[in-house]
């Protein structure tokens, strides 16, 4: 097997399996465990793993988040679920912000069935989607594209956004701890404050496994929020602490 077909066949048993062990990966393509290493951290440079002790994973870290190729292949029973349940919010004549992620590109694909509609996006799958759709008024956000995030950040962003009102702001988090959204990326969770200054309502997206984890930079207080919609319960400590604030979660259902 040749080198970036074995790269390859590692990135598929981790959208598989989330982790992988590295004596695994070198018995599997019967190659060294030094080859696995240099595997790796190729990989891991590219951004689309973690390294970890024995192995690596693409689940969230505190500074890391697996690349939208890897993120737009997984779950997609549950990002279904919770784009219809966020549809729910959304009349025709509105004007929607939707930020970036994979959750969200799902959501801005279906909002076809709730036209005319004006969406604000920095979601370069969702700016493809919904390029030549009629009854969409589309304004692109521009700014620097991060491959990784498959959208465009910076201060050309933020600058666009402070001149722009919405009905209501999709806010995606990759982690939830306590009364608190966090993000890895400062220029994405400022991309994602500004969407939330310039909206009238948000709405915040998470996947219930998102919850009790936390990453480098706080993106908002919960208590910012106007819904939380997940797929499913999170744990009993962490639901128990959002009942203790009061704050509602919108569980999206079949």
């Amino acid at each position: 097997m040749k080198r970036e077909e074995r790269r390859q066949a590692i990135m598929d048993l981790l959208v598989e399996a989330r982790a992988v062990d590295l004596d695994d990966l070198a018995d599997r393509f019967a190659v060294s465990k030094m080859t696995i290493h240099r595997d790796l951290d190729d990989l891991e440079q590219a951004g689309l793993l973690r390294k970890v002790r024995g192995g690596a994973t693409i689940e969230a870290g505190t500074q890391f988040e697996s690349d939208f190729r890897i993120r737009e292949l997984q779950d997609g029973a549950a990002k279904a679920r919770m784009a219809r349940a966020a549809l729910d919010l959304i009349e025709p004549g509105m004007t929607v912000m939707i930020n970036d992620g994979s959750m969200a590109a799902l959501l801005g694909a279906s909002l076809v069935d709730k036209r005319p509609l004006t969406v604000i996006t920095n979601n370069a799958a969702i700016l493809d989607l919904l390029k030549n759709e009629a009854g969409i008024t589309l304004i692109a956000l521009g700014g620097v594209f991060s491959a990784k995030f498959n959208g465009f950040f910076g201060v050309v962003t933020e600058g666009a956004l402070a001149r722009l009102r919405a009905d209501i702001a999709f806010i995606s988090s990759p982690a939830v701890s306590g009364l608190q959204a966090f993000h890895m990326d400062d220029a994405v969770v400022r991309a994602k404050r500004a969407m939330m200054a310039a909206s009238a309502r948000c709405c915040l997206l998470i996947n219930h496994a998102r919850f009790g984890r936390s990453a480098l930079h706080v993106l908002a207080d919960l208590t910012e929020f106007d819904t939380i919609i997940t797929d499913d319960a999170p744990a009993p400590e962490d639901r128990a602490a959002l009942d203790r604030a009061g704050i509602a979660l919108t569980i999206a259902k079949d």
